[in-house]
């Protein structure tokens, strides 16, 4: 059975962060911050070995993980794999509104105001599901469809030929983030609040596990 080392960096600083928008399956640049969280983050991990990179088809992943990439002393892969099925929530509807409003419309239903006091009482998952059911298109990814497609991008990882105990760097999102210390990490984080942009995750991925090591480093 081979074990992985898994590398989770969340992606620098964008200006729908700075704006407090749902930025799922749409782009915003990274800031000058952002440039730097990917920077700090390259300066960080330079010195480790990585057989392997992923990230989403999203500008702010490619765009993070290739400057993590370029800053590598220590032999790694050049370039990474980009695949959509490694992209954040989609908010259908919700793309680019403030999160404020979008969490509101998605709790009020159901008495609750915010992300947080919906992951606080239900789920990451429950959010997921009433975010779709407020969304007029309802367009929006619902748990089993998000993670129907996360888990390919999983099974993609696993499947990559690499040697036992290689490390891999994957570039992700916040709310991924969440969702993957919600389901893997053993009920020891608060997933209520965003990682910081740039900060670092620790995960072991075997072929039939998938365990968080350390969160939002």
């Amino acid at each position: 059975m081979t074990k992985l080392n898994l590398y989770l960096v969340r992606h620098g600083q964008t200006y729908f962060n700075i704006y407090n928008k749902l930025q799922g399956w749409s782009n915003s640049p990274l800031t000058a911050k952002g440039k730097q969280n990917a920077r700090d983050a390259g300066e960080r991990l330079k010195n480790i070995h990585f057989e392997a990179a992923f990230c989403s088809d999203t500008t702010r992943a490619m765009e993070t993980i290739q400057t993590i990439l370029d800053l590598n002393q220590a032999d790694s892969v050049k370039h990474s794999v980009t695949s959509p099925y490694f992209r954040e929530e989609f908010y259908g509807s919700y793309e680019g509104t403030n999160m404020d409003v979008a969490w509101y419309n998605a709790g009020a239903p159901h008495g609750y105001k915010n992300f947080h006091d919906i992951v606080t009482k239900y789920s990451i998952g429950t959010a997921k599901d009433w975010l779709k059911d407020a969304d007029p298109f309802h367009d929006a990814e619902n748990n089993a469809e998000y993670w129907a497609r996360m888990d390919k991008g999983i099974a993609l990882i696993r499947n990559t030929d690499l040697p036992d105990d290689a490390n891999v760097l994957w570039v992700s999102h916040g709310n991924t983030l969440l969702s993957l210390v919600e389901r893997f990490g053993g009920g020891k984080y608060d997933v209520t609040v965003r990682p910081k942009n740039g900060s670092l995750t620790t995960a072991t991925l075997t072929d039939n596990n998938f365990k968080i090591v350390d969160y939002d480093k």
